[in-house]
């Protein structure tokens, strides 16, 4: 019958283990090195492509982070400290943004040609800075975030991922972690689509809209011509 697999009739008001299952609880070391990479590498920015000077955006980000991690050290979070956890997400991607606008406009306006080092260098760091931005955004707003994650009766996917579609291919019990997500924002940077995994909800496709734009950007406006001046 159709309602029947192997013998066994699905029950109504479950949701099928192939939509994810609770998440087992999760380091938070990954996301919080992932931070402070994208942090460094602001840095390392020419001052012109930061917002005033190079050290304010970093401060603030580092007093957030600082912030976070004394208030939760095991990784648990309560309402308002995840807010400052999507704060933080959020002025490290206005701040990459505005990284890259000032990068494209230079080699618009900017009469003078700009040192072919410094574009590649500056395009990379911002190339890799998009990356982990949006890992970050895919980790901690899938299926209301990694807390969330962790119970029972949790929101639905916004990502399908491979193993959610043939669960017998994954480990018992098996959930994304950041590492997944990770993959998934690398693989959209450098496909400029998804790949394996699949955006559900307006939000993930958004998300992903907007990062295949900026890989776009980075990758064959900014790229090419440092190539070019190279050459």
């Amino acid at each position: 019958m159709a309602n029947e697999s192997d013998g066994q009739e699905r029950k109504p008001g479950k949701r099928s283990t192939a939509w994810g299952v609770p998440a087992k609880s999760e380091s938070r070391w990954a996301p919080r090195l992932a931070i402070l990479v994208a942090i460094f590498l602001y840095v390392r920015l020419p001052g012109r492509y930061t917002v005033g000077p190079t050290w304010v955006v970093p401060a603030l980000e580092l007093a957030v982070f600082v912030a976070l991690f004394a208030a939760t050290p095991l990784g648990m979070s309560t309402r308002w400290q995840r807010t400052f956890a999507v704060s933080l997400i959020a002025v490290l991607s206005v701040a990459n943004f505005w990284s890259l606008v000032a990068l494209v406009r230079l080699i618009v306006y900017h009469a003078k040609p700009i040192p072919g080092p410094e574009l590649v260098d500056s395009s990379i760091n911002i190339w890799v800075t998009n990356v982990i931005v949006f890992a970050l955004w895919y980790w901690e707003l899938d299926r209301g975030g990694p807390d969330a994650r962790l119970q029972a009766e949790h929101e639905p996917p916004d990502f399908l991922f491979p193993q959610m579609v043939t669960p017998a291919a994954a480990r018992p019990g098996w959930a994304p972690r950041f590492i997944d997500y990770l993959y998934v924002a690398f693989t959209n940077a450098t496909a400029f689509s998804p790949t394996d995994t699949m955006p559900l909800t307006p939000w993930a496709k958004s998300l992903m809209l907007v990062q295949s734009l900026a890989s776009i950007l980075t990758v064959t406006l900014v790229a090419a011509r440092a190539v070019n001046i190279l050459t």
